[in-house]
């Protein structure tokens, strides 16, 4: 038989209904952001050149954003590198990509269009200057490439921009004492394998799939830019004070480098946009972009090392103030 409960604990039952209501609300509002939706609309992402590293992290990226924020539509648009990639940004003919510091710095002391509208969102993981040859080739250093057949990369293109500086340091004149070849990495293995060129220069992430698979099938080698070169580097100012040492790990290449680690020279990349991309899309993007680390990591090794600690040194540029948002809601 029915019995009714004594007053008290009734009480005691509307105030357990009142709890389990109030926490079962704010679970479900901590796991469904109810009332905003996920930022939408059409962006362009500049990337690279079909066999570099920008174009395959920006092609994993924009599966990582289509699950992230499936109301964006985001096209991605091939480049020559980082200086063509810094000037679409600028000029608004895309809404994000990846460039290294010195090329946005170069823009900027230049004083090109938009360059005061460039802003920062995330430093990503370095580029590695390769200088490749042959395996019988003679060339030993830098200065050996006088009177050689060098690629340096296409006019727009960030390794064009290295590769002039570094012969700078090098002592020779990019225009003079070899004989420049405005070719990318897409044609550079080849000519090189047909011996049209000695030698070509390439800048991106460790290992880039171009180089790899040359050195499969081609005997090459990768020359040592030394230490020495950084100081005359940082003598010239500008753009070349982004330049440091760094050493190219026995692993990244092994047919190449035959279980040596190679000295060489580092520039960090950034994602950038402009100032007056949507804080709340540039927020969420950035998250996207630290969060999926590790899933595109898996791929393309060089996006391992994004780093939350590091992400806010975008130094030449300031950060968006969407990215900024993001740090700060992350922040410990």
């Amino acid at each position: 038989m029915f019995l009714p409960l004594p007053r008290i604990d009734r009480r005691r039952a509307l105030f357990g209904s009142a709890a389990a209501l109030v926490v079962f609300g704010l679970l479900l509002w901590w796991l469904l952001p109810l009332g905003e939706e996920s930022p939408g609309g059409r962006i362009t992402f500049s990337t690279g050149t079909p066999t570099g590293v920008y174009q395959k992290y920006g092609t994993l990226l924009q599966t990582a954003l289509a699950k992230d924020m499936p109301r964006l539509d985001v096209r991605l648009k091939n480049s020559d590198g980082s200086q063509e990639n810094v000037r679409r940004v600028a000029t608004g003919q895309a809404d994000f990509t990846i460039a290294a510091a010195d090329a946005v710095e170069t823009y900027i002391l230049e004083n090109k269009p938009g360059s005061g509208q460039l802003r920062g969102c995330a430093r990503l993981y370095d580029d590695y200057v390769h200088l490749v040859v042959p395996r019988s080739s003679s060339v030993q250093s830098v200065a050996d490439l006088r009177g050689k057949r060098v690629a340096v990369g296409p006019d727009g293109s960030g390794v064009r921009l290295i590769a002039e500086h570094v012969l700078q340091a090098a002592g020779l004149d990019s225009a003079k004492d070899i004989k420049p070849f405005p070719d990318g990495i897409g044609t550079m293995p080849d000519l090189l394998v047909h011996h049209k060129i000695d030698a070509f220069f390439w800048s991106g992430g460790l290992p880039t799939s171009a180089v790899q698979q040359l050195s499969k099938r081609f005997a090459v080698r990768l020359v040592p830019i030394a230490g020495d070169l950084v100081a005359k580097l940082h003598e010239q100012g500008g753009a070349a004070r982004y330049y440091r040492s760094a050493v190219m790990p026995a692993d990244a290449y092994p047919e190449a480098q035959q279980g040596s680690s190679v000295q060489t020279l580092a520039v960090a990349n950034f994602l950038i946009t402009r100032e007056d991309s949507d804080a709340r899309l540039t927020e969420e993007l950035t998250r996207t972009v630290i969060n999926s680390r590790d899933g595109i990591g898996r791929q393309v090794h060089a996006a391992q090392l994004v780093d939350l600690r590091t992400a806010i040194y975008t130094d030449p540029l300031p950060l968006h103030e969407g990215a900024r948002r993001y740090y700060r809601s992350v922040k410990p």
